[in-house]
């Protein structure tokens, strides 16, 4: 067992019927950036991601599909996985509600709410949409061509079947004191407000199983019932950590989360009900639930009607990986909607990426391949303009610490991109070329500031493009072992003599095709 500080970080589990999208890969990378710093800083991380493969819209896609559920789930959850490879995800499980360790859970968490009275048995009647795996109030709905339609534009159909019950309406204060006990479990903050207005208008009993369909997990004595969607998804967070064994190694050094990331669409779900559910069971809540926003494309909504669904892998295939990561983190403040133009991201790539980062890595290293044998210089005494480029660059740990730690990744960015134009003006004001002929000495201090100011840029940028920045790394001669945070700052600093390989550039400009007239 590791003495490193654990991190617990979840991805939600993505529905399979829905093929991978932006907004997937959006949730998840967001996750992986936030591990892979954790990481570096000496945190022992788990990161969990996976499927829900439950409901009554995967029972009707296998029977279209003329193959059973479990045929059916076993195809589609694969889809996610190699998601997770093609953008070089490092979540450490992958679970899927299907498995044999999560209905084990399930049926756990159960017997706990009906052990402390939560649970009980009723008839449910009301408006139900298959396509949305949810409830709807009679207020709630439009009438459109004689039928009832939902604001999400699914129809609904009216249900009578017995249900179980969670007393969720026995909840509302203990929830909003609980809001108020912990400022921080919601963000960001104007979420927290939606979710406190909400709990504060009253909350329903909430139906937590039903009969009209056979695909999920049973109800521990009561065949007829299967649990409802949301109390089997939500427990897939304490499924992957050895629940119920509550005395796992995993459960007791992961549990509680640190971190659940949401889309803002299902944060009541996670906001609400889940800490219900586990208050209710005797259970620790997470520590925090960030609900991100949507993206649009081109400034319109995506639909799939509209055929203007963003495909992660063709965006992939067409402007490269680590440029893709870097936009989605850099464009929009985490948590805000944001529009995806293909333009900005070209934009991004080719003014940050390349200009700012890039050029200056390769400016830097090709002069020392031709002016210092292809070694690092060693430097001289160190002028007030080389202390401050040092300092900077140096102090941008505890400032991006701080922005990764409220999940504002867009910030931590920027923080980092004010010390990369830094050392691009450094670079104008020394004119290390010029220095070659009249101060020789002067330009290998100089040279030696500047490739130490890129090491530690590039260490602290590993988790948004770390193919990338491998590559940078690689060109400095930094080690495997000399990656992580503990190396940043003067206690890493370059030595001088070592040898560098010849320079490339690892940040390409992109140039759009040009289309035939």
């Amino acid at each position: 067992m590791s003495d490193n500080k654990p991190f617990y970080i979840t991805t939600p589990i993505y529905y399979v019927n829905d093929v991978p999208h932006i907004g997937h890969a959006y949730t998840t990378l967001a996750c992986d950036v936030l591990a892979r710093f954790k990481r570096l800083d000496g945190f022992d991380v788990k990161f969990l991601t996976g499927t829900d493969e439950h409901g009554q819209k995967v029972e009707k896609s296998a029977e279209t599909a003329g193959i059973d559920p479990q045929a059916f789930t076993d195809k589609v959850s694969q889809n996610f996985r190699d998601l997770a490879v093609s953008m070089n995800f490092t979540n450490d499980d992958f679970i899927r509600t299907t498995e044999e360790r999560h209905k084990i859970a399930c049926q756990d968490i159960w017997k706990r709410l009906i052990d402390a009275g939560d649970i009980y048995l009723d008839k449910y009647a009301g408006w139900y949409s298959v396509r949305d795996e949810a409830f709807y109030a009679e207020g709630e709905l439009e009438d459109k061509d004689g039928k009832k339609i939902a604001p999400s534009g699914a129809e609904v159909d009216w249900v009578e079947e017995p249900s179980y019950f969670f007393k969720l309406s026995a909840w509302q204060d203990r929830l909003l004191e609980f809001y108020d006990n912990n400022p921080e479990f919601i963000l960001p903050l104007t979420r927290r407000n939606e979710v406190t207005s909400f709990v504060e208008g009253g909350l329903q009993d909430l139906s937590v199983s039903r009969t009209s369909f056979k695909w999920g997990v049973q109800v521990p004595g009561d065949d007829d019932h299967i649990m409802y969607v949301w109390l089997d998804a939500l427990t897939n967070y304490i499924t992957a950590i050895g629940f119920p064994d509550t005395d796992h190694e995993e459960y007791q050094k992961y549990w509680p989360a640190d971190v659940h990331m949401v889309g803002k669409d299902i944060l009541r779900f996670h906001a609400v009900y889940w800490p219900a559910f586990l208050m209710a069971a005797g259970l620790e809540t997470p520590k925090r639930v960030f609900a991100h926003g949507w993206w649009t494309n081109e400034g319109e909504k995506i639909s799939k009607s509209l055929g203007n669904v963003i495909d992660p892998l063709e965006l992939m295939e067409t402007y490269g990986l680590d440029q893709m990561r870097y936009f989605l983190m850099r464009e929009v403040p985490f948590g805000n909607d944001g529009d995806f133009s293909r333009s900005a991201m070209v934009q991004r790539m080719n003014g940050e990426l390349a200009n700012d980062f890039g050029n200056l890595a390769q400016r830097v290293l090709s002069m020392i391949n031709k002016n210092c044998d292809g070694k690092i210089p060693e430097p001289g005494t160190f002028s007030e303009d080389d202390t401050a480029l040092l300092a900077g660059v140096d102090g941008l740990l505890e400032v991006v610490r701080e922005a990764m730690d409220a999940q504002s990744f867009h910030t931590a960015l920027e923080k980092i991109w004010s010390e990369i134009r830094a050392a691009n003006s450094y670079v104008d004001r020394q004119a290390p070329w010029t220095l070659k002929k009249e101060d020789p000495d002067r330009m290998k201090t100089v040279l030696y500031v500047l490739a130490d100011a890129i090491r530690g840029l590039a260490l602290i940028t590993q988790p948004f493009v770390p193919e990338a920045i491998g590559k940078m790394l690689d060109q400095l001669s930094v080690g495997e072992g000399n990656r992580d945070f503990v190396s940043f700052g003067k206690a890493g600093r370059l030595a001088p003599g070592t040898e560098l390989p010849k320079p490339e550039g690892v940040f390409p400009r992109h140039v759009e095709e040009e289309t035939a007239a």
